[in-house]
């Protein structure tokens, strides 16, 4: 798994998977790159830099972490 941020754009990229995309669906901020075994490869979160902090706070806080 390999997780990045890129500040120019304020997106979080997790990759969960080696696998090639070959198609994407986007829904609320959040675009999921799906294999073509339609297993997902890759989510790329808009607003990344408040998901971060959200997630963190959340984590601090013992409460469950939800995708925008």
């Amino acid at each position: 798994m390999k997780i990045r941020y890129s500040r120019e754009v304020d997106i979080l990229t997790i990759e969960v998977s080696d696998s090639p995309a070959e198609y994407a669906q986007e829904s609320d901020g959040v675009i999921t790159h799906f294999g073509i075994d339609g297993k997902p490869v890759m989510l790329e979160i808009q607003g990344g830099r408040n998901f971060l902090l959200g997630s963190i706070t959340s984590m601090v806080n013992g409460e469950e972490v939800r995708l925008p």
